[in-house]
């Protein structure tokens, strides 16, 4: 089988990973486009991803509309040449419009209710839509509910591995406490007219944490900060940051896929950010691995609540392992899923519980 993946965001890159390389095994070729950004390029080759530019994308939705045509052609072009059985996307409107254009059928996750802008550009061109069982949204006949979360499909046990130094490369003993920042850059589509943490309160925050015996660590898409930020901005591997999640006591994040791999990892999150999703919803909820804010109120007042819990970290450990016993591994379906579809699609019609053989 010849398979089409478009990469838009570096979390994409994570989500398809392990895929490409389980169904390399099996014999299946792959062609990847990429967004060009160096943190997604970085993480391709560090994986050993062969992949062609897409280009830059644009942040005005106009400026986004333009970029459309543009890529649309690039990958129309290759995929000529290429002639794929399929196309898999994280939302992409390119991979869709093009698969239509081609009469190849197109696979699409997302997890993003309010990625509007996405929507309406990939919607009528795809011809499955796979969202986790928690998504709020009703595609119809062609859509699928998988019981798990995007961030499973790098972030599940069957896959993770932990890297013994990372103490060390951060510069700290086992036993000292580290709390991890992350600061996004509000230019994506789907955040305009949202907002997260007011600056006054991230300073606050770092004063807070460092006067308790926190060290602090901030991750951040924007290339201009406060200077008051500069001495505590990670220095980094991009691959590596998951497991800076994993041992950190605590984050606080403006991204909801940074506090959703939190939740997978079990450690603490406090999420800051206007916009919601039903992943983050579930993750609140249900499990109470995440703590959700629309704004900068009452975050500190949160924060100082974690870091005065007895055996934190432990606990939201316990509350992983609950979530885990009740989800499939994603990457396992997926490989099921593309393998033998379209089979596949009437099969998880006619029995939704056929996934649950992926535990």
């Amino acid at each position: 089988m010849r398979i089409f993946i478009d990469i838009g965001h570096p979390a994409h890159v994570h989500y398809f990973k392990n895929f490409i390389q389980l169904m390399e095994v099996q014999g299946h070729s792959f062609i990847v486009s990429a967004r060009e950004r160096s943190i997604i390029f970085n993480l391709l080759n560090k994986y050993k991803i062969s992949y062609f530019s897409r280009g830059k994308g644009r942040d005005s939705l106009i400026g986004k509309l333009f970029y459309m045509f543009a890529a649309d052609f690039k990958l129309f072009s290759k995929a000529l040449k290429f002639k794929p059985n399929i196309f898999i996307s994280f939302a992409s409107p390119y991979a869709a419009q093009t698969s239509w254009l081609l009469g190849t059928p197109h696979i699409v996750l997302d997890d993003t209710e309010h990625a509007r802008f996405g929507h309406f550009f990939y919607r009528p061109f795809s011809k499955v839509f796979l969202n986790p069982s928690c998504f709020q949204k009703d595609f119809g006949k062609r859509q699928i509910r998988f019981n798990s979360y995007s961030e499973l499909f790098y972030l599940h046990p069957n896959y993770i591995v932990n890297y013994p130094d990372i103490l060390t490369l951060l510069g700290i003993s086992e036993n000292e406490k580290f709390a991890l920042l992350r600061f996004v850059s509000w230019k994506a589509s789907h955040d305009v007219g949202h907002s997260g943490l007011d600056l006054v309160t991230k300073k606050e925050l770092v004063s807070k944490l460092l006067e308790a015996g926190y060290k602090v660590f901030i991750s951040a898409e924007a290339n201009k900060l406060d200077p008051f930020f500069d001495r505590y901005l990670i220095k980094i591997s991009p691959e590596l940051i998951h497991q800076v999640m994993l041992q950190a006591s605590l984050m606080v994040t403006e991204g909801a896929t940074m506090a959703s791999e939190c939740a997978m990892l079990g450690t603490p999150a406090i999420y800051v950010n206007s916009l919601d999703a039903g992943t983050l919803r579930e993750q609140e909820d249900k499990y109470q691995l995440i703590h959700g804010f629309r704004s900068s109120k009452e975050v500190l007042e949160k924060v100082a609540e974690l870091i005065n819990t007895p055996n934190l970290k432990e606990k939201y450990q316990l509350r992983r392992q609950k979530m885990l016993s009740e989800k499939i591994d994603p990457t396992a379906f997926l490989v099921w899923f593309i393998e033998n579809y379209p089979d596949s699609f009437r099969i998880m019609k006619e029995n939704p519980d056929y996934q649950e053989r992926f535990k």
